[in-house]
């Protein structure tokens, strides 16, 4: 006469207790992404600190709005392109981000970009760019 595996008496209760935990921590992520916008946006400026690409990533923010000084656009940058360990803070990519265009007018790699927010969809004309402050930074 056998005993019954271990599996079987807590298979059930460790996965869902995994399943939940994974939902705790994509929902936590999301929370500090959200966060994040809201102060890059409010106070105008680089917040630090910042949510890491992974958490990103695990929030389903899966691109990173930028603005150009130089031509004065914003444009939508893939994370998942992106060759920076998971564990790289957002605000940390603000110094190699360069504006293709105006690095194609100027012949060289030309760095004038600043963070505006994480984002989910690209910029498109349902999805407009965020609300950037005028001139100052």
């Amino acid at each position: 006469m056998g005993t019954k595996s271990r599996e079987r008496i807590y298979g059930a209760s460790i996965r869902h207790a995994a399943e939940r935990a994974a939902h705790a921590r994509k929902e936590a992520d999301a929370l500090a992404c959200d966060a994040w916008n809201k102060r890059m946006l409010g106070y105008k400026g680089p917040a630090q600190p910042s949510p890491t690409l992974g958490d990103a990533l695990n929030a389903g923010y899966v691109y990173l709005e930028v603005h150009c000084h130089g031509c004065d656009t914003n444009q939508t940058v893939a994370l998942a392109v992106i060759r920076r360990p998971k564990t790289t803070p957002i605000h940390e990519l603000e110094r190699r981000m360069c504006c293709k265009q105006c690095s194609k007018l100027r012949g060289y790699r030309y760095k004038r970009s600043a963070l505006v927010a994480l984002r989910q969809t690209k910029i498109s004309m349902s999805t407009p760019a965020s609300v950037w402050w005028p001139g100052e930074r």
